[in-house]
């Protein structure tokens, strides 16, 4: 008997539709399985028939073919494993075919029997959603997870034998029930570093509200134990709670790495992501045989924070380009082109020097010239030109040690966060509701609204300090952050004065 039921599989952020058709016939016994499946697909012939027996069934005796359709699609992943087994289910008649084409099934199946949490569940239960289907069977461990897909009902079970029961009509099919958690965002917002914990770093602190407030780049240089790294870990804390879109995007990212925790549901904290120097680049941006998301893609919503930014290899500094301008990366393969979203807060720390004390006052430096020369080309001028916010983070004094802290809060400094994002939120609402540092050039001026001193002081700037094309509109982008701010409507001189402070200095400065 012929049967047909729908699944799904994974290309790079999507979920493709896919059906699993099953014919069986009299014959030599065996078990073909086509439509071009991955090692992982062709093994799940040992896992079904093991489980379909520990469950209390076996596979029919005669030839079982199982087609993937579109056979010109590669399909991958342990998610096939439910589909493929209901499938082989329905062409013996023993769960009802009407019932169980109105599903959408996915999930990974052990010998036993039981259903295994699966990765990429949250993708495919969206595209349920939008072909239709009344719902998703998966297992019960991936149930939270699928449940923040608003009007897609979602039916799990723990084992084999319990779905066979339910969809045979033995017992009656129970849609799980979202909980009150998945509707109200979780507060573990604050599971950070706090602000009022740092000491001094007034020009530091400034640096980070605003890089908060417009989504602004930030690069920090300073001598071993300044405060940079503290500072960078502290940003996540002033940053907005993602709201129920980002949170399904950044859940999405989770979900299709594998990285998303059995039980869990959407991810409610803005990602920080901080990889080790040693870091390949395909780690970085992402790739691989099968193109999966990368650290770049991880931090999407999020903190990307590079940390001993000169230790990471220049080609692996290189391919954070694309994703910095564009906020997406693009990873080609020959059989496919997947792209995946990367919008993230981009902040490093370096030290000005190899021995990291050539801005402080109170070492020596013993850097020779070529050893200064050899380190200032570790970051190339086109990277350099896309760090929107570039300061020093000078080394405390020891009474500036001694003393308690006697900065801001999180809370206060992320509330004015809060209120100049919703203005730009407004304001750049015709640009697809975009932060200060992501508009366009061709919206600067009717956007920002320099008066006529700013624009003077500006191109004076961009004189002295031979600024690109894109650090000039960097400053405009910053400016127009420090107004939100300010709660000013125009750019005037003072913003573009603190704006210049961190475009024009000069990191590697010698004292």
């Amino acid at each position: 008997m012929f049967s047909k039921i729908a699944a799904a599989t994974i290309s790079g952020f999507e979920a493709i539709p896919i059906f699993v058709e099953t014919d069986i016939s009299g014959g030599i016994p065996g078990f073909d399985l086509v439509g071009l499946p991955d090692t992982s697909v062709s093994e799940s012939r040992q896992r079904i028939r093991t489980a379909m027996k520990n469950s209390g069934c076996s596979l029919p005796a005669g030839r079982i073919t199982v087609n993937l359709a579109p056979a010109d699609l590669r399909k991958e992943g342990s998610g096939l494993d439910l589909p493929i087994a209901v499938s082989i289910l329905t062409s013996q008649q023993l769960i009802a075919t009407d019932v169980a084409q109105k599903y959408l099934f996915a999930g990974e199946l052990s010998l036993n029997g039981e259903l295994r949490h699966t990765r990429a569940i949250l993708p495919i239960a969206l595209m349920a959603m939008q072909y239709g289907y009344k719902g998703i069977v998966l297992p019960f461990e991936n149930a939270r997870e699928a449940l923040v897909v608003p009007d897609l009902e979602v039916v799990a079970f723990n084992s084999l034998s319990e779905l066979i029961e339910a969809f045979s009509g033995k017992t009656s099919i129970k849609p799980e029930r979202p909980e009150s958690s998945h509707a109200e965002p979780e507060d573990d917002h604050f599971a950070t570093i706090d602000m009022a914990t740092i000491k001094g770093q007034t020009m530091a602190r400034r640096a980070l509200e605003i890089a908060a407030a417009g989504g602004h780049n930030l690069l920090m240089a300073g001598p071993p134990g300044s405060g940079k790294t503290l500072l960078a870990r502290a940003l996540p804390s002033i940053l907005p709670p993602l709201d129920f879109v980002e949170a399904l995007d950044v859940t999405r990212i989770y979900s299709i790495k594998g990285l998303l925790p059995a039980g869990a549901g959407l991810i409610r904290r803005r990602p920080f992501r901080d990889p080790h120097h040693t870091v390949s680049d395909v780690a970085l941006i992402g790739g691989g045989r099968v193109p999966a998301p990368g650290e770049v893609s991880l931090a999407h919503h999020g903190v990307l924070f590079l940390d001993e930014l000169t230790e990471f290899k220049k080609s692996v500094l290189e391919v954070l380009r694309e994703p910095l301008t564009s906020g997406t990366v693009s990873i080609s393969r020959a059989a496919q082109t997947c792209q995946f979203p990367a919008r993230f807060l981009f902040a490093a720390a370096m030290n000005p020097c190899p021995c990291g004390f050539s801005t402080d006052p109170s070492h020596e430096c013993i850097c020779t010239s070529s050893q200064l020369a050899k380190y200032r080309q570790k970051l190339s001028g086109p990277l350099l030109d896309r760090i929107d916010l570039q300061i020093q983070v000078p080394r405390l004094k020891p009474e500036e040690l001694a003393e308690k802290p006697d900065g801001e809060s999180s809370f206060v400094v992320r509330e004015r966060v809060i209120a100049a994002r919703l203005v730009q939120k407004q304001r750049n609402a015709a640009h697809g509701d975009i932060l200060n540092a992501h508009l366009p050039a061709k919206s600067l001026a009717e956007i920002c609204n320099l008066n006529r001193d700013s624009q003077d002081l500006l191109l004076n700037a961009a004189r002295k300090f031979a600024l690109s094309a894109r650090g000039y509109d960097k400053i405009i982008r910053i400016a127009r952050t420090i107004a939100d701010l300010a709660h000013s409507e125009t750019v005037t001189t003072p913003h573009i004065a603190e704006s210049l402070q961190f475009r024009t200095m000069n990191l590697f400065q010698q004292n």
